[in-house]
């Protein structure tokens, strides 16, 4: 599948997202900074990645932290998975949030998140008193103990 993609004025000379591994999932998105920001412990940022996408209908693209940075940084992908939806035009950004202990910097093209497709698909409400009954039933939150 081609996805379109149009290059902002300050996305220009970065790479585009890239697979890293054959096996990759997702596609890493970096950062179209124009100058390097800090985000402060507890402090939260967006991020631009300087690109705007042309998704067709039926897909989205889900945005996602990066392991590394979530575990050696503290740093998170506020909600978690982002999506972008197929009519969206505008700029892709990243919420970033710093749940760390010390200030993280970001440079021009580090590489801040994860984007992966994902097929949509559309449905209608069928109301009705009778759901199939299931061995979960109404377990949640936990209710298969630690």
């Amino acid at each position: 599948m081609r996805i379109p993609v149009t290059v902002l004025p300050h996305g220009e000379g970065l790479p585009l997202p890239s697979f890293q591994t054959r096996g990759s999932s997702g596609v890493d998105l970096v950062a179209a900074v124009t100058e390097p920001m800090v985000i402060a412990p507890g402090k939260v940022a967006l991020v631009p990645t300087g690109l705007k996408l042309g998704l067709p209908e039926g897909f989205e693209f889900q945005v996602r932290p990066r392991s590394g940075l979530a575990l050696r940084h503290g740093i998170a992908v506020l909600n978690s998975p982002g999506t972008i939806d197929a009519d969206y035009r505008g700029e892709i950004q990243v919420i970033m949030a710093n749940l760390g202990e010390e200030p993280f910097p970001v440079n021009r093209g580090d590489r801040i998140a994860q984007m992966v497709l994902a097929r949509v698909e559309k449905f209608i409400w069928n109301v009705t008193d009778d759901l199939t009954i299931t061995e979960r039933g109404e377990g949640g939150f936990g209710h298969t103990g630690v």
